[in-house]
């Protein structure tokens, strides 16, 4: 089932959605499966897994030197979302990135996804790098989120990259997108990214999953700016409870969003990080109500590799 047809047959009930990260290379899937052992309680309409670009890591030699050494830290997408629906029977969403892979590597990672009967992607550019802080993608692949969808849109239509497959078959895959309430961090300014938001929309795009955000008002304010431009898709709000002080202050440089002013006077008045991460919970439960009260039933939390604190609010909000 599609997301969007999740959402029309779920008929306005509160459901939470996850995000989960593929664990580091080495891990056990065990890892993974721990955390959805105390998920699936809450019956989520479905998990997404992200996917990670490669990395250069620097090697210390003999003489003292650093070598550079190109490494992808979490591989396993696919597998794991094949190993989640296969073992909870509950709808998975890779990620789709740009950053790391060549079209021909974006083909066959779908022509897997495709035969493991996985329909829904969610489809975003990728991380810039992280020593320079620039986005730069393979030189065979694409640099937006938008030629992805122009790919996967074509192999829907049966338009294979590898144009020497005779008698190709069609995809059927569903896509999501992402979208930030606080502009993009590369955007100028909230109109032009709302513009190619739109743009990734009328290219396919069905659903439109939000960057985290802490002030409600900002989603609704997103969303009413989305319907005013034409965007008619779900809009599901994404939300990132705060656990740690330092999300406080790397959050907002990372994510180019704002921490309104109640939050930050008790984020102030916490003596330590339990303290932060209680916080959290609480504030994000609160936003959880506002928004279904508001008409928004479909939430969708980023558990950034932990979930004793995604557990806690799902307890007290379903």
């Amino acid at each position: 089932m599609t997301i969007p047809e999740l959402i029309t047959r779920n008929n306005g009930h509160p459901r939470i959605s996850f995000e989960l990260l593929p664990p580091v290379k080495g891990s056990s899937i065990s890892t993974i499966f721990s955390m959805l052992d105390q998920l699936m309680a809450f019956q989520p309409p479905f998990i997404n897994i992200t996917y990670h670009r490669e990395e250069i890591s620097y090697v210390k030699q003999a003489d003292g030197s650093l070598k550079p050494s190109v490494v992808r830290k979490r591989p396993g997408t696919v597998g794991i979302a094949a190993a989640i629906q296969a073992r909870y029977k509950v709808d998975v969403v890779p990620h789709i990135i740009c950053g790391g892979f060549s079209s021909q590597d974006t083909e066959d990672a779908l022509i897997d996804l495709d035969f493991l009967g996985i329909r829904n992607l969610l489809v975003v550019r990728g991380d810039a790098d992280k020593i320079t802080g620039r986005f730069n993608p393979n030189p065979q692949g694409h640099r937006y989120a938008s030629g992805l969808i122009d790919q996967i849109m074509n192999m829907n239509r049966g338009i294979y990259h590898d144009q020497c497959i005779e008698n190709p078959s069609r995809t059927n895959f569903s896509i999501g997108v992402a979208g930030y309430p606080e502009k993009h961090p590369e955007s100028p300014n909230a109109e032009e990214d709302l513009f190619y938001l739109k743009q990734k929309v009328d290219k396919g795009a069905e659903y439109i999953v939000s960057q985290m955000f802490y002030d409600n008002e900002v989603f609704f304010n997103f969303v009413k700016r989305c319907r005013d431009a034409g965007i008619q898709v779900p809009i599901i709000p994404g939300l990132k409870p705060l656990s740690i002080r330092e999300h406080f202050h790397l959050l907002p440089r990372t994510f180019h969003l704002t921490i309104p002013p109640a939050l930050v006077k008790e984020v102030n008045q916490c003596k330590d990080n339990k303290m932060v991460r209680e916080l959290g919970i609480e504030w994000t439960v609160q936003q959880i109500k506002e928004l279904r009260d508001a008409g928004h039933p479909f939430v969708h939390l980023y558990t950034m590799g932990k979930v004793d604190n995604i557990v806690k609010i799902s307890e007290k909000v379903l």
